[in-house]
């Protein structure tokens, strides 16, 4: 049986290349999708012509004359977005499920109630639309006043947060601090800020700001599209489809998410929190963003295509989760594909001295590589950019961006459980020999 330490959570540690690597994302990463608004805005997209115009007139006066301004308007309407979406969080009925075990032993409750949020919200938009209310457009035409409100926001939210694990924290033992502010305010302290008992900020922020308005900001520039081009393409059609898909999946499964590594090992800073409310509805959704702009229309065999390489992938990764969900439910005893379901049993033995047992699955998707449901992320990701055609690099920033987060997780779940599971993992990567995908990686 292994001993396992810090098996969850980050590193407490902060090395001169983190406290760099952290101060480097913080600065760079708003600027970067600042910087992408402006391209689509005033340059066609076209990135040689954004450098070039960076390089002629200087990045002061670049700066002076392109950079995002902020807008009362916009910032009254995204502070009346967040009380919204607040409010609905903690009014509407929902489950309570559980989460996993913390490394202090908690064990906490959250309410799951995003696709009941998500339904309201979409269904108020469009009565409000069909009474003349409201013009769908409203959030594509103060995009610019909004990108300025999400950065905000974020950096003040990580700055709380950051404050809170100090005076104030939900859980003083599952907190983590590194030595280094600069550190603990990109990653986070806590694991779980809370207000009261169920109030959870990381479940709140990662799941309803960012993610319930992805559709919405979809529809926006749809709607946009044929204000400015008399006609809605195919190809933006088929974006919306597929990220409607994503985020009621999301809400569908949002228990699910509960055990996944933002929830159960990221704390809650900049990385998470910025990263939830302002990095994921500008950059999840720069297809429909370019597309309201520079319409493509596609051909038959183009949607036949992308349309069975997006589906296909939703499947994959549905299936996949679906295999090794089933097999930890019963305990192995179940059949995949029409055949005994093969497995690792594993035991191994956390901080708080308890043992516990897992199961690695070696049969099904599982038994062609050890992170199946993530080249089902990727294929959806790639389609989902497919629409925008080859011509232009900027549309194809979501899957470069994903298919990068997804290579590094892929190598983080596989330290953290060699770390878990010892020589019963090495055991699982000899059965399963391929990490993502079979025979290239």
């Amino acid at each position: 049986m292994e001993v396992t330490e810090r098996l969850w959570g980050r590193k407490t540690e902060a090395t001169w290349s983190t406290v760099a690597g952290s101060l480097f994302l913080v600065s760079i990463c708003p600027i970067w999708i600042i910087a992408n608004w402006i391209t689509l805005e005033y340059f066609g997209g076209s990135l040689y012509a954004f450098f070039s115009a960076v390089s002629s007139d200087g990045l002061i006066a670049f700066t002076q004359q392109y950079a995002p301004r902020p807008s009362l308007r916009a910032s009254i309407g995204y502070a009346c977005w967040l009380v919204f979406q607040a409010t609905l969080y903690s009014l509407l009925p929902g489950p309570l499920s559980t989460g996993q075990l913390t490394p202090a032993g908690n064990l906490l409750k959250y309410k799951t109630n995003g696709l009941l949020a998500w339904v309201v919200t979409h269904l108020l938009t469009v009565l409000a639309a069909t009474f003349g209310l409201l013009d769908l457009a409203l959030i594509a035409n103060h995009w610019e006043g909004l990108l300025v409100a999400v950065n905000v926001y974020g950096f003040l939210l990580a700055a709380f947060c950051l404050i809170k694990a100090h005076v104030l924290p939900s859980h003083p033992n599952d907190r983590k601090f590194s030595g280094s502010l600069i550190f603990d305010y990109f990653v986070g302290i806590e694991l779980n800020p809370r207000f009261g008992e169920l109030w959870d900020f990381k479940l709140f922020h990662n799941g309803r700001p960012g993610i319930v308005a992805w559709t919405l900001i979809d529809l926006s520039y749809t709607a946009f599209q044929y204000q400015n081009h008399g006609y809605i393409s195919n190809s933006i059609l088929i974006v919306d489809l597929f990220h409607t898909i994503y985020v009621v999946d999301f809400f569908i499964n949002e228990d699910w998410y509960l055990r996944t590594i933002d929830m159960s090992h990221d704390h809650f800073g900049f990385y998470l929190g910025w990263g939830s409310v302002a990095l994921l509805p500008t950059l999840y959704t720069i297809q429909v963003q370019y597309l309201a702009r520079f319409p493509v229309d596609l051909t038959l065999p183009q949607v036949v295509a992308i349309l069975s390489l997006g589906l296909g992938g939703y499947a994959l990764f549905r299936s996949a989760n679906h295999q090794k969900d089933v097999v930890r439910s019963t305990n192995g005893q179940c059949n995949i594909w029409g055949n005994r379901a093969r497995y690792i049993r594993c035991s191994y033995k956390t901080e708080d001295g308890r043992t516990h047992e897992s199961l690695l699955l070696t049969s099904g998707w599982w038994g062609f590589s050890r992170h199946t449901n993530y080249l089902g992320d990727l294929m959806q990701a790639f389609s989902m950019c497919a629409v925008c055609g080859f011509d232009n690099l900027m549309p194809w920033y979501y899957f470069l961006f994903i298919a990068a987060i997804l290579f590094h997780r892929v190598l983080r779940d596989e330290g953290r459980c060699l770390k878990k599971y010892g020589k019963n993992w090495e055991l699982y990567c000899s059965k399963v020999s391929w990490r993502l995908i079979p025979g290239i990686f």
